[in-house]
């Protein structure tokens, strides 16, 4: 589901900046414990076409994994996307964007891991990290 043209959101110290076309008015939730201790919580991806990042000298990236990259700000530290390595697809950490403040929820990915602290209400699919992990070995990726 789109609703917007655009959206536009910002590191906390506003060196990087990131446009989203035709944003996802739902944001995926994941638990695990990688993006719980990247956070702090859990991680909220907005996604949307064609990515504009500008500021792109003040980026740091990590290879949280063997199929994960994860960017924050080095000026301010604030996270600002999760890259699938296999894919080379992008989801953006949702608080950077204000538009997406009003955006539901799609799924919660990896509910096994989360903190009892991190309990999100709402009626919205929840999956386990087997679940994750199965479905996208179906789609013929390998985590091994």
């Amino acid at each position: 589901m789109t609703g917007a043209a655009s959206i536009e959101g910002h590191c906390l110290c506003g060196a990087v900046t990131i446009t989203l076309d035709n944003p996802v008015q739902q944001v995926e939730i994941c638990q695990c414990g990688m993006c719980r201790r990247w956070g702090g919580a859990f991680y909220s991806a907005q996604s949307g076409d064609n990515p504009q990042v500008t500021g792109t000298n003040e980026i740091t990236e990590f290879r949280s994994s063997a199929w994960a990259e994860r960017a924050f700000c080095s000026k301010c530290g604030s996270n600002l996307w999760f890259r699938f390595l296999p894919t080379g697809n992008r989801s953006f950490s949702a608080g950077l964007f204000d538009a997406a403040a009003t955006h539901g929820i799609e799924k919660e990915i990896f509910v096994d891991e989360r903190a009892d602290w991190c309990r999100i209400e709402g009626d919205h699919p929840r999956q386990t990290g087997e679940e994750v992990i199965a479905e996208a070995r179906a789609a013929g990726f390998n985590f091994d």
